[in-house]
């Protein structure tokens, strides 16, 4: 398995930091010709969405990530990335890969002083650590989405098919479950 992770912008070293510790191969996507590369998933850092989005078209990898995760290529977003892959942002005429069937709001949790960290259930994984950086939420799931975590009556991770979203950064907390989740979705995608 190796997972590639998109290093325009954001939290992206940090997530191949985790990946590094659970011992799964990882690279950079910064051009074209990166897309080369063979990878089993892509993961989708946390930011700005709209000057990642930018630059993906400036750069020429907008069309091809979209039509690989359209064409099932498991893809973690965080944060950014989620607004990324929402087929709707509430307070926001932008979309971008448009993949999930998630309405999604932007900056929901208010500017940087609106930050903060908690735990909550995570699926059937017990509670885990969130943290939350100008963090969207998800205001609803349709379609095949499904709701995998909530705070405060907001729902902060959902996934769809090989889709995985989360509103917070669990690349800035110590535990390793939701990169492990991802790593077993990849390893699901391939063996079918």
């Amino acid at each position: 398995m190796r997972i590639a992770v998109l290093a325009l912008q954001g939290a992206f070293i940090e997530h191949e930091q985790i990946l590094a510790r659970l011992g799964i191969p990882s690279f950079e996507i910064r051009q074209k010709r990166d897309l080369e590369n063979s990878f089993d998933g892509l993961i989708i850092p946390g930011g700005e969405s709209t000057v990642q989005g930018k630059l993906m078209r400036e750069l020429d990898l907008y069309d091809p990530i979209k039509t690989a995760v359209e064409n099932g290529l498991p893809v973690f977003g965080t944060c950014a990335g989620l607004l990324l892959l929402a087929k709707k942002i509430k307070n926001d005429d932008r979309v971008h890969f448009a993949t999930m069937d998630i309405t999604a709001v932007r900056n929901a949790y208010g500017r940087q002083l609106g930050s903060f960290y908690t735990e909550a259930e995570f699926g059937d994984m017990g509670k885990i650590p969130m943290t939350f950086i100008r963090a969207p939420y998800i205001e609803s799931v349709s379609g095949s989405a499904e709701a995998l975590a909530s705070v405060d009556g907001h729902i902060v991770a959902a996934r769809q098919g090989n889709q995985l979203v989360t509103a917070f950064h669990p690349e800035l907390n110590d535990d390793l479950h939701i990169h492990e989740y991802f790593a077993n979705m990849v390893c699901s995608a391939a063996s079918k």
